[in-house]
Formats: C-alpha cells, structure tokens, sequence
C-alpha cells in the first residue's frame, strides 16, 4: 500500500468527539498510543491514513432537544479544543482555509468543527451565531429527524424542503460564512437549499442515489447542480449508503452471511459523482466512528491510501487525485471566509 505523500487527505465528518463522550467520557488521553485504542481513529492511524484536515463533528443525538441539545453541542466543542491542545505536536486547530494549508506545512492535522444537526441551534439564529463564533464553519440542517424548519432524509415530509425560517437560516449561514451541508436532509431540502443559498454549499458524507438506493443519498439532478453552485460532494464510506444488498440484509436482521461491500463499491461512487457532477465538485467524508459497518479495506482513518491505490488503478491522475483528496474542499471553505472574516470582525 504506497503512502501518495502528495494527496493529502482533508475530511469532511468525523464522530469521534460523540464516541469519546459516549465510552470514554470525554476524556482525550490515550488516542496517542493505537495498542489500546478501540477506535477507528487515533492519532497513529490519521498519520498512516494520510490525514492533512479532518471536519471533527460537534454531533447531538435528536433525544436531546432545546438547551440540553446546546449544552451537549458546547460539550462537542469543547472536547475538540481539548483534543488538540493534549496533542499540539499533530494536530492544530483551524478556522480558514489559510489555516488548513499552514497546518499541512507544519506536518500537522488541521483540526476544524462541523455541526450535526440544525436541531442544535433550538431554532435560534443567535445561537447559531455563536457558534460560528467558536469556530463552528458547517452546519447540517438536519440529522435523521425533522427540524421545526427542514425536513430530513429518513422520516415521511412534513414541510416539503425548508419552511421560510430554514431559508431565513440558510441565509445567515451565507453571511457568516458557515457552510451549509446538505448530508441527512431530504431531496426537496437539497433543492430548496440550493435555490436558498448563495455560497457553495457542502455534503460533508453522502453517496450517490444511482448506485445506493439509499433516503441518505444524494439523486441525480442535485449532483448535477454543484457545478453552478460551487459547492461539493463528500463521498461516503457508510455500507448501507453504498449496497442495496447490504442495506437490506442489514433491515431484515438476517442471519446469512452479509453482502460483501469493498474499496471497490467506495470507488464506484466516487467516479459517478464526478461523472455528474465533475471532477472539481467531489470530496471524501468517511464517517469513521460513525458507523460500524465500513466496507472491507477502509476499516478505519489508516486506510485511505487503499481508496486512492484503487482510483490510481483505475487511471486517475495525480491532480485528480489532490482535488478529491483535498483541493476541493479547501477552494469551497475559502470562498466562504471572507464571510467569515467579516462576521468575526464585527465583534
């Protein structure tokens, strides 16, 4: 498995600061040592893999609601500033994209935040606010239950895209520079977000409807509009999202062995987004200690150069390569700065 020391990677949505909460109390000590790490991400395993960014999501389970659904956000928050300040020699926090490619120069892993979940914000703009102000600079519009304001992925519609509040919310991420991911929210939402925002917008981890057959996917026609808007996919490596086969072996709790779903099914997304949605609106967003079901070869962060020996395989050039790895994300998180910058500078 060769290293590709020139395709960095940059990742789009990471769970591991809810696994910590969930196993381990938060606490950030031991993901320096990979022997006694049960995890699919550590610090020794985002080195091999690669890793030059990571989105580390600030996820809130939906059975936390109003202001236990913000603290528990400020909690996520804070176990990402902990995170890297116990391991300043790797990792370092980021905000911009001028941030991301300093970290890379210094050999360390650009650490930034991505909210999961319009629920977090309780329906407060301010809230929203401030957490852009920490550093929060994406926010999924929903996670698998409705918003009071956007219909997710998973449940029957109940508003048929965005309300006049989840066009009112997309808006100000636009003005202070938070990139709106359409990942977990439904087709309609994706349409209606589109039409709504006016900065590209992202898919921090989703696949493609085509092959995966899958409500958190993402249909063709809303593939084919990321090159007007700018925005960009973040191909997922989620079993359910990639195989039908493997999504329903999984609903009927089957006891026959599973589907096999391999770096070969990952691969086969990625080159049909680009085909759609070409070359320069594709990404990667893993999902590591998000799911326990990743496909056989991509068990864990180390893995990626397995994805990448397979695209090589398969003719892609190095250029290619770094704008999936990495390039693309980088040029949408900077068109979203300047916005940022601003905001910040308000005060």
């Amino acid at each position: 498995m060769s290293r590709h020391p020139s395709v960095a990677i940059f990742d789009g949505h990471n769970d591991l600061a809810w696994t910590r909460r969930l196993d381990h109390d938060y606490r950030v000590e031991g993901l320096d040592v990979e022997s006694v790490s049960t995890f699919q991400t550590d610090i020794p395993k985002l080195k091999r893999g690669g890793l030059a960014a990571q989105f580390w999501s600030v996820f809130v389970h939906t059975e936390l609601t109003g202001s236990d659904a913000v603290r528990a956000s400020l909690e996520q928050i804070d176990f990402v500033y902990r995170l890297v300040a116990a391991y300043p020699q790797d990792l370092r926090l980021a905000l911009t994209a001028d941030d991301v490619r300093s970290a890379m120069q210094e050999g360390r892993v650009a650490s930034l935040l991505g909210a999961e979940g319009g629920h977090q914000i309780d329906d407060s703009l301010a809230v929203l606010r401030m957490y852009a102000r920490l550093g929060v600079r994406y926010m999924t519009l929903t996670w698998n239950e409705h918003t009071s304001w956007a219909d997710c992925a998973v449940l029957p519609p109940v508003h048929d895209g965005l309300t006049d509040f989840g066009r009112e919310v997309v808006r100000e991420m636009n003005r202070v520079g938070m990139l709106v991911d359409l990942s977990h929210v439904s087709a309609a939402t994706m349409r209606d977000a589109l039409d709504a925002s006016e900065a590209p917008i992202i898919f921090s981890h989703s696949s493609c409807w085509e092959l995966g057959r899958h409500p958190r996917d993402v249909p063709d026609d809303v593939l084919r509009r990321l090159p007007d808007n700018g925005g960009v996919v973040m191909l997922t490596f989620v079993k359910s999202f990639l195989s039908p086969e493997f999504a329903a072996w999984l609903a009927a709790d089957s006891s026959e062995p599973a589907p096999a779903v391999t770096v070969s099914d990952v691969a086969d997304h990625v080159e049909y987004a680009r085909e759609l949605a070409d070359i320069d609106h594709i990404g990667l967003g893993g999902d590591f200690d998000g799911s326990s079901y990743m496909p056989d070869g991509l068990e864990d962060v180390s893995r990626y150069p397995r994805l990448i020996d397979e695209l090589q395989s398969r003719g892609w050039s190095e250029d290619d390569l770094v704008k999936l790895g990495s390039g693309n994300i980088l040029r949408v998180l900077g068109e979203n700065d300047d916005a940022y910058r601003a905001f910040l500078a308000e005060g």
